[in-house]
């Protein structure tokens, strides 16, 4: 009851927010939404009644009114318009979360190509089509040291915004950690420098609005952001503070800064999801699609934690711990960015 109570006042205290000239981008790693039924070529069995997370029709049901709740929450009183979402097995379960869950009022429709990702999980773009409309969309296969990486697709999405400015998507799922940081570092670098690559062709022609997000499993001052993507902060003194070019700036790069995060691992708040823009986004104009730093927010209300009783403070309220079922949202926090319409 009292998670339905917060939603409802979320709604309300937004309502002031949206004038219908502003729109909110959401980037969520929902936490292995897999369907109950074995897939013959995933590595999926976990995720099954039979599994050893013994995952059923009706966790997978719960999971469904979750994430609803949580993604309606933090889209506030007008929804969000475009919504990045990552570890989702298949059509299905977006099916699920768009037309079968509380979610379905909201009339979003979705973006998915199945990647080559072992066990199944990959990304996908939600969308309001009263205020986006899609104008192309194409997976983006890994392709490192002479071969395709088994890994997720880079989802490509070329949209136009409240009939007016185009925006081009990069929702990216970089490869984990598993292993090691520095041992898998290069595989995030590659599909960064595939994204810097496809991002830099578009801008070659006109100064274009530019969003790269996701998670990326790095933070934003590794190197696979801030040296092979070129991803600025926002605001650097040592650069005479706000100046803006023909750069990407990660608009989440000040929150690891200040020690918050979308991801809590050893008692540390990490800031593995983030969105970073173009500059033509954060530049000083007459028209069009317009935001700034204090338009990026970490949507950490309280009904998405649950007090960390081995470290300190909150951390996630998570589906799994393990394979210990919790029943919570995900194991990451949404996060999102405002951008206004300027006329």
């Amino acid at each position: 009851m009292k998670h339905l109570v917060a939603i409802f006042l979320l709604f309300f205290g937004s309502l002031s927010l949206y004038a219908g000239n502003t729109v909110r981008v959401l980037s969520y790693n929902v936490e292995n939404l897999f369907d109950y039924k074995k897939d013959s070529v995933k590595n999926d069995a976990s995720f099954t009644p039979e599994g050893d997370h013994y995952w059923d029709y009706n966790k997978y049901q719960r999971k469904l009114v979750n994430l609803s709740q949580a993604i309606t929450a933090a889209g506030g009183w007008e929804g969000a318009a475009v919504i990045g979402l990552y570890e989702v097995e298949n059509d299905y379960v977006l099916d699920g979360l768009t037309k079968y869950s509380p979610l379905k009022k909201r009339g979003y429709k979705y973006v998915h190509y199945e990647s080559l990702d072992p066990r199944g999980i990959d990304v996908a773009l939600l969308y309001d089509p009263s205020r986006v409309q899609i104008l192309k969309s194409a997976p983006i296969k890994p392709f490192c040291k002479n071969k395709t990486m088994r890994s997720r697709d880079i989802l490509y999405v070329k949209a136009l915004v409240l009939k007016s400015d185009t925006v081009h998507f990069f929702l990216c799922h970089t490869p984990s950690r598993i292993g090691g940081a520095e041992k898998t570092e290069w595989k995030r670098n590659c599909v960064m420098g595939m994204v810097r690559q496809k991002a830099d062709s578009i801008n070659a022609h006109a100064n274009a609005n530019i969003i790269i997000m996701g998670d990326f499993n790095d933070y934003p001052d590794d190197v696979s952001i801030s040296k092979v993507l070129g991803a600025l902060k926002p605001y650097d003194e040592d650069y005479g503070g706000y100046v803006y070019g023909d750069f990407y700036y990660n608009m989440f790069w000040l929150f690891q800064e200040q020690g918050k995060g979308s991801y809590k691992y050893q008692g540390e708040w990490n800031m593995l999801d983030q969105i970073i823009v173009s500059g033509n986004l954060l530049i000083d104009k007459p028209k069009g699609l317009h935001t700034t730093q204090g338009d990026a927010h970490i949507f950490d209300e309280d009904f998405l934690l649950e007090d960390d009783t081995k470290y300190s403070g909150s951390k996630p309220f998570r589906t799994y711990n393990g394979r210990r079922y919790i029943g919570g949202y995900s194991d990451h926090l949404p996060i999102y960015l405002d951008l206004k319409m300027l006329k």
